[in-house]
């Protein structure tokens, strides 16, 4: 395959996976803080590699703050969140480079849930004006729900898309699964 047909073809793929993220945000907004994103996110990182998943993020972060029928976060927030997603492939790709079970990955997405609250905490007191421990309270419940979320999507589904996606990656990049297995 050539390099502009393969450009191409990750040009159509990293478009395909930013759709289904804004999808199913979209979705499943009206369930605060129940979502796949970090499921996908960190089955990106894990399949596709840094790069195409950083892409991913950085598209799905603009759509989802231009395109949701629910309106934009406050535009001082969009860093905090586009660094917040950004964060599972860049943690996935140097200190958690090891996590690959399920469960490893799954605790990793339940602290993730706190962190990503957390992103938020300097734009809401220096911007919005909002005392710490107020904003702490409110957001806990919400903190707590993404965690669990997190942690129950990626332990129960992250094993079986993985291997989904492997499937479908190879035969859209028309890689014989066969001759790899022979390489071994």
């Amino acid at each position: 395959m050539s390099q502009k047909h393969q450009a191409i073809k990750d040009s159509a793929l990293i478009a395909i996976f930013a759709s289904i993220l804004f999808v199913q945000q979209v979705a499943l907004s009206f369930l605060p803080n129940i979502q796949f994103t970090a499921l996908l996110i960190v089955l990106y990182s894990r399949v596709l590699g840094f790069k195409k998943t950083s892409l991913i993020v950085i598209i799905h972060v603009f759509a989802i703050n231009i395109l949701s029928p629910f309106g934009p976060v406050i535009p001082m927030q969009i860093p905090a969140m586009v660094v917040g997603w950004l964060l599972i492939p860049i943690l996935l790709h140097t200190i958690f480079k090891k996590a690959e079970s399920a469960w490893s990955l799954a605790i990793i997405g339940f602290l993730f849930g706190f962190i990503y609250g957390w992103l938020f905490i300097p734009v809401s007191i220096w911007i919005l004006d909002i005392p710490f421990l107020n904003y702490l309270y409110a957001d806990i419940l919400f903190e707590i729900i993404m965690a669990v979320s997190n942690f129950l999507t990626i332990l129960w589904l992250y094993e079986p898309l993985k291997k989904l996606l492997i499937e479908l990656k190879n035969r859209y990049y028309m890689i014989d699964v066969e001759s790899l297995s022979e390489l071994k």
